[in-house]
């Protein structure tokens, strides 16, 4: 009995003892562990820029590790996931993350993380699941993460800059991967032949790199779980010496779970072969669009009951559309584009009523649209333009419930437009360059969704449907018709309306100023019609040139240099009508001088410019302060513009040398108003050169502004330009000029971006734009494409002169002019 006591009190200390010795040991392990990750943590974070460290708000020394934002412990003790996807992090990636050495999953994508992939990265073993996608990431994948850490199942490291080889004989130690997905990036060679032994490969997405390689049969041999296999955009070949695609698809059957084939783009060339019928039945996706493959379709392809998409455009294919292929129920996307099909449509197409979009257009087929087309009543799409196609529009296709592009143009389409079919599309209807006749039906004016309508080229006849309910309307082509009346008023309502096109027609009537709504019409042509009076001036018709109004000899107005001349009624020849129109003149005109002559001392002595201070409607204000010229003074200077006064040309227009009859030899810049942003050109130019002052700037003496004519009167450079001094071969600047004239350039851009009134860049700055007068000094001009920058801020208000810095900045092609790196030389 004694001894029994003895023996339990013995074990009770022993067990006492030990766990002192454990507890003792273990809790500082413990502690420090905690400590690591979370000293890792903090460090990644401070590696962060400042606003992305406002997204990890409670990662603090206060707070505890795991109730840090996205961080994921195992029993309070270490981090095993580390989920900060879409955080709009940037910075560089740190090494320092290394540390959690009991990290599982990683994700840091949809971020702004720059730099290298670490090599530390290699030291967590237990890792699992790494993504890193859509990025800024750089440089190589670093082999030592492949060949260590071998728990690896899924890597995601698309949409970065990555480059260089894929790891190859390092990538042995990754069996249990899964999933590989290196997506648009910049990879160069071949794929590594250790993908053969990863026995766990599901998805293999290496697409938009620059591969070189034969279709990966060796890689893909072993793989019956394969679901998904992406090698588009890279420079792959079939066998033998690609021709050959059997080898590869004969392969591709024994992928049993493969899913989708995406091999787009890649350059492969081949005859489709038979086998491609005995792929994997549960085959989904097949892209195969943009490579070299000939030959005919094979109707075996019909075997791949489970199709929902198929894309075959851009390749070289021949013969016919096997009818087979619309057994394919299931099959929702059909693209046969851009190939060289011949014969007609299958009347079989109307089988596959589970498609939402077809596409067989370019390419050869002929015959008539067969009727059947209209059983498919879940179609969004519908592409069957630049054919060979004759016949009329079955009016089946207004079966259509969901339709949003209908495009049949190009073809030898016949007889009347089906009412059923001309309201059917809810976005763009298109039936251009066919030989369809009758009137327009009125339910085109019934697409309350419809963006583009194309209807020209075609034999249409009578009058223009009211289209006010198509709100939503960006482009009208009706050109190259037999249309008549008037264009309808109640166009003005399309404010969304960017494109208007009813050329070679034989409308008539006045043209209406309610277009002077659609704020956004850009493209506005009504040549060739038979249109009466005045062209509508300011608004949208100060944008149009003479170019939009062509062959329509009964239409006048200032943009065609021709008046309108009416004959006046022949009461109006009576003498009491004389006598009471000139008494009443005299006194109009009499209270009227009255009238001006007190306005303009008010606006004298409220400091306001006259009237006669502002060019145009259209044109900057420029003040009382410039000389007032005419046209015809410009005429005389430049005698009538001739070709001896010439002293330069470009897109811009033309530049004259002229004198004044004061005797001041000027500089004429004529702006050519046929090209697209002349007067938005000129408008710029002068909001410009009216607000800086600088001696290495141009300065302008005047303006000229006319509706169809708009010049700047500068000072005369009689040095010319840069230009002709750095590209003639008997230019003789010396070392001083050339560092002078690099000065001058340089305070004036100076003072345009630091020292002037509003801040203005100058976005076209080259050696033909930088002037030199007498004594060499070099002035900037040119500035038609200039951007005044927007200060916000007190005292800082600037007018708005159409662009600012709030949208994209470009300039024109040479800017900055790398020529001007001659100086110097």
């Amino acid at each position: 009995m004694s001894f029994m006591v003895v023996k339990h009190v013995f074990f009770f200390l022993l067990h006492l003892l030990l766990r002192h010795v454990v507890t003792a040991h273990s809790y500082p392990l413990l502690a420090r562990q905690i400590s690591q990750d979370k000293a890792a943590l903090l460090a990644f974070k401070n590696t962060l820029t400042l606003q992305s460290q406002r997204a990890l708000s409670n990662w603090n020394e206060t707070t505890e590790m795991c109730e840090f934002v996205d961080v994921t412990c195992e029993q309070g003790r270490y981090v095993v996931c580390l989920q900060l996807s879409n955080r709009n992090l940037s910075g560089y990636l740190s090494p320092v993350l290394a540390n959690l050495t009991w990290l599982r999953r990683l994700d840091l994508s949809w971020n702004e993380l720059s730099g290298n992939i670490p090599r530390e990265f290699s030291s967590l073993r237990r890792l699992e699941y790494l993504d890193l996608s859509v990025n800024y990431l750089s440089g190589q994948i670093p082999a030592s993460i492949f060949y260590n850490c071998t728990s690896l199942e899924k890597i995601y490291l698309s949409a970065n800059v990555l480059s260089g080889q894929i790891p190859s004989a390092a990538g042995i130690g990754l069996r249990r991967l899964s999933v590989l997905n290196l997506y648009q990036n910049y990879f160069t060679g071949r794929l590594p032949i250790w993908l053969s032994n990863s026995s766990s490969l599901r998805q293999l997405d290496v697409s938009n790199n620059h591969l070189s390689d034969e279709l990966p049969t060796a890689i893909i041999q072993d793989k019956p779980q394969l679901k998904v296999l992406q090698l588009s955009l890279n420079y792959l070949s079939s066998h033998d010496n690609n021709t050959n695609l059997e080898p590869f698809f004969l392969t591709l059957s024994n992928c049993s779970e493969l899913v989708e084939l995406d091999i787009a783009g890649a350059g492969v060339g081949g005859f489709l072969p038979h086998a491609i019928g005995r792929g994997p039945r549960n085959l989904s996706i097949i892209l195969l669009e943009d490579n070299l493959i000939s030959g005919a379709i094979p109707p075996d392809i019909a075997n791949l009951t489970n199709l929902t998409l198929l894309n075959l455009s851009g390749n070289h294919l021949n013969g016919a559309i096997p009818k087979e292929i619309f057994r394919i129920s299931k099959l929702q996307r059909l693209i046969l584009s851009n190939n060289s099909l011949t014969g007609s449509i299958p009347p079989e197409i109307g089988n596959i009523v589970s498609v939402e979009l077809l596409d067989l257009s370019s390419n050869k087929l002929s015959g008539e649209i067969p009727s059947s087309i209209g059983n498919l009543v879940r179609i969004n799409h519908l592409y069957l333009h630049r054919n060979e196609l004759f016949g009329s529009i079955p009016a089946t296709l207004g079966r259509y419930m969901s339709l949003n592009d209908l495009d049949l143009s190009f073809n030898r389409l016949t007889g009347k437009l089906p009412g059923e079919v001309s309201g059917i599309a809810k976005v763009m209807l298109n039936l251009s360059n066919n030989q369809l006749e009758g009137s327009l039906p009125a339910k085109l004016g019934k697409m309350d969704h419809v963006q583009i309508i194309d209807l020209s080229a075609n034999n249409f006849t009578g009058v223009i449907p009211v289209l006010s309910t198509c709100v939503e309307l960006k482009l009208i082509n009706l050109s190259h018709n037999h249309l008549e009346g008037q264009l309808p008023t109640e166009l003005g309502s399309l404010r969304n309306l960017e494109t208007l096109d009813v050329s070679f027609n034989g409308l008539g009537g006045e043209i209406p100023s309610s277009l002077n709504k659609c704020t956004d019409l850009s493209f506005f042509n009504l040549s060739h019609n038979d249109f009466t009076g005045w062209i509508p001036t300011g608004g949208v018709f100060s944008r149009f040139t003479n170019l939009s109004y062509l062959e329509n000899p009964r239409l006048c107005g200032l943009v065609l240099h021709r008046a309108c001349r009416r004959r006046p009624p022949q009461w109006r020849h009576s003498p009491k009508f004389l006598i009471a129109i000139s008494v009443g003149g005299s006194v109009v005109a009499f209270l009227l001088t009255l009238c001006c002559v007190k306005l303009v001392r008010k606006m004298e002595g409220m400091g306001i410019p006259r009237r006669g201070d502002i060019f145009g409607g259209s044109s900057p204000v420029v003040k009382s302060s410039y000389p007032r010229i005419t046209y015809r003074e410009l005429v005389e200077a430049t005698e009538e513009f001739s070709q001896g006064r010439l002293v330069g040309s470009g897109s811009y227009g033309r530049v004259y040398r002229g004198m004044l009859r004061d005797g001041t030899v000027v500089a004429v810049k004529v702006l050519n108003l046929h090209t697209g942003n002349s007067t938005k050109s000129f408008n710029r130019e002068c909001q410009v050169l009216k607000r800086i002052r600088h001696r290495n700037l141009m300065r302008i003496i005047t303006a000229c502004s006319l509706p169809d004519f708009k010049a700047l009167v500068l000072p005369f450079m009689a040095n010319g330009s840069l230009d002709s001094y750095l590209y003639s071969s008997s230019s003789d600047l010396n070392l001083i000029q050339r560092v002078n004239i690099c000065s001058d350039i340089a305070e004036g851009m100076a003072y345009l971006h630091h020292h002037s009134p509003v801040k203005v860049i100058h976005c076209d700055l080259k050696p033909s734009n930088v002037l030199l007068n007498d004594d060499m000094t070099a002035l900037v001009s040119d500035f038609g494409i200039a951007r005044l920058v927007m200060n916000v801020g007190v005292g800082s208000e600037v007018e708005n002169v159409g662009n600012s810095t709030a949208n994209m900045l470009c300039g024109s092609i040479g800017y900055i002019a790398p020529g001007i790196s001659m100086l110097c030389i």
